[in-house]
């Protein structure tokens, strides 16, 4: 058909068809998505070949966008779970090599093709490039072709039934993940207090240090029937009714501080007023609560920050961010000032400025071109590597000068989607071009070493995951997906969930199981 031989058309038609097929459900399990690779596969075998450079583009707008999302998050997961991810990624690819050395002697394959079984297997790009400087060997490029496919498929499969097989419901998953956020940051009420403790009477808020003691914020105080909006210097009297705001534990420290709780509320004057004001104004993103100085220029208080549904509890340190949702307390007419200050613009929301992406991607690509030389052992990230670790860290940046890193959910998405139709098309066509060949000379034993080798270590890493770690499935599947190298994987992963869950764990192993399986390929070649 002469309309398959323009690219654009060929693309989308591509596209459109792996979404129909996507949406097709059978026993609640549907491919979504990545069912677009599927279907490139099928138009690769009967000739259709999307252009390498669609992959590369696709890919790196998908990494990019990863590690911008995940970039704030990575840090604090890595420090919290790190070394649970490190191991269970270490093992995966441990696993990986010691499965293919198996398989090579078990089938009589050559080393070479075996070393190429396992980059393919785990659809490693960089991993097949240092393969074959490390062998030297073309053979490694058949090993590669042969496993890929069934690396890129086998890795959906797994992590889509997954949670089927294990019986466990993703909604429940999301429900645990988001308590578990919900203990880092916990729910945030008010609540009124007697002042009756003698040794905090007749001192100020800042001689008491109440923030600080207590991590609760004073909003308000009110003395003889009169409400006031506190600053450093108001004076605490017997019997003033004090409004504090807080988690849990913040508020029984108030308690012990201040005194006894009360059912007395303080009443809002005509000239006071509470209100939640969005974080539009770039000028403001990544300056904490004290550089602000709200209290001394506004007589205004933050007494919760609402950052992606979650509620935390501000203090001088914290640090803004574009999007946040500020509750402020202060008089009707300095209000309206802190409402410009913040921008407060819902319209700022949709703008998606791409230049940070751009010049983002630039450093990536700079970053990936970095060689590490030890000895005899070289390393280099390549375009995904250094594409991740950009995005990693200038998300969790934030801005730097009037240059915002950061962007909202729905423009996160819309470039991430884009990104990756692009690469799975070009990846799938690409695969599917000789697929049918190459199984046709190297035998069916080849393909059955690539798929144990892709599967193998994806099941021990599950086992040892569940009985020793007790992982959520959701950071389990984000971390298989990573430790595989697996962007159609965590694709599939993502469409499973609302959470970013995957992502993080995904962007956590993701550069570490990168450099294991170049160093593993790299002491397989010693065995040639």
């Amino acid at each position: 058909m002469e309309l398959l031989t323009n690219i654009y058309f060929a693309f989308f038609l591509i596209v459109t068809l792996g979404f129909l097929l996507g949406r097709i459900k059978i026993k609640g399990i549907s491919l979504d998505v990545s069912a677009v690779i599927f279907i490139a596969l099928l138009f690769g075998h009967f000739g259709v070949i999307i252009p390498k450079d669609f992959q590369q583009i696709g890919l790196v707008l998908f990494i990019f966008t990863i590690g911008i999302q995940a970039g704030p998050g990575f840090f604090s997961s890595f420090k919290k779970h790190g070394k649970k991810l490190a191991i269970l990624a270490t093992t995966l690819i441990l696993t990986a090599g010691l499965t293919t050395v198996g398989v090579v002697y078990l089938f009589d394959i050559d080393m070479n093709i075996g070393i190429g079984l396992l980059t393919g297997a785990l659809t490693s790009t960089p991993g097949l490039a240092a393969a074959i400087d490390t062998t030297g060997s073309p053979l490694a490029s058949i090993g590669y072709g042969v496993a890929y496919p069934f690396g890129v498929i086998g890795v959906i499969l797994f992590v889509s039934l997954l949670p089927k097989f294990m019986r466990t419901s993703i909604k429940d998953a999301e429900k645990k993940y988001q308590e578990d956020m919900k203990s880092e940051f916990p729910e945030i009420n008010a609540a009124h207090f007697i002042v009756e403790n003698e040794n905090v009477v007749n001192k100020s808020i800042s001689d008491l240090r109440i923030r600080f003691m207590t991590k609760a914020v004073v909003s308000r105080v009110m003395h003889n029937n009169e409400a006031v909006t506190p600053t450093p210097k108001t004076i605490l009297y017997k019997g003033d009714i004090i409004k504090a705001v807080g988690d849990e534990q913040a508020l029984e420290r108030i308690k012990l501080l201040i005194g006894k709780e009360t059912d007395t509320q303080i009443p809002l004057s005509k000239q006071f007023d509470v209100r939640r004001v969005l974080v539009t104004n770039k000028e403001y993103v990544n300056k904490t609560i004290g550089q602000l100085n709200l209290l001394g220029n506004y007589g205004a208080t933050i007494t919760r920050i609402t950052r992606s549904g979650i509620n935390i509890t501000p203090s001088p340190s914290s640090r803004i961010q574009f999007g946040d949702k500020l509750m402020i307390a202060c008089d009707k007419e300095n209000m309206k000032q802190v409402v410009n200050v913040f921008g407060n613009d819902d319209r700022r929301l949709s703008d998606t400025d791409f230049l940070p992406v751009a010049i983002g991607i630039i450093l990536g690509v700079l970053i990936g071109k970095i060689n590490i030389s030890m000895g005899s052992f070289n390393f280099s990230p390549g375009l995904t590597g250094g594409v991740l670790i950009s995005g990693l860290f200038l998300g969790r940046i934030g801005k730097t000068g009037p240059i915002l890193w950061t962007m909202t959910g729905a423009a996160n998405q819309l470039i991430r989607q884009f990104g990756l139709l692009f690469f799975m098309a070009a990846v799938g066509t690409s695969a599917g071009a000789d697929i049918v060949e190459i199984f046709a000379q190297n035998g069916v034993n080849m393909f059955i070493a690539g798929a144990i080798i892709t599967i193998l270590p994806m099941l021990i890493a599950t086992l040892i995951a569940n009985l020793f770690f007790k992982m959520n499935i959701l950071s389990l599947l984000g971390a298989l997906t990573g430790s595989m190298t697996s962007t159609p994987g965590l694709a599939a992963v993502d469409a499973m969930t609302d959470t970013n869950a995957p992502s993080v764990a995904y962007a956590t192993v993701y550069p570490l199981a990168m450099v294991l399986l170049i160093i593993v390929v790299q002491l397989m070649g010693v065995l040639i």
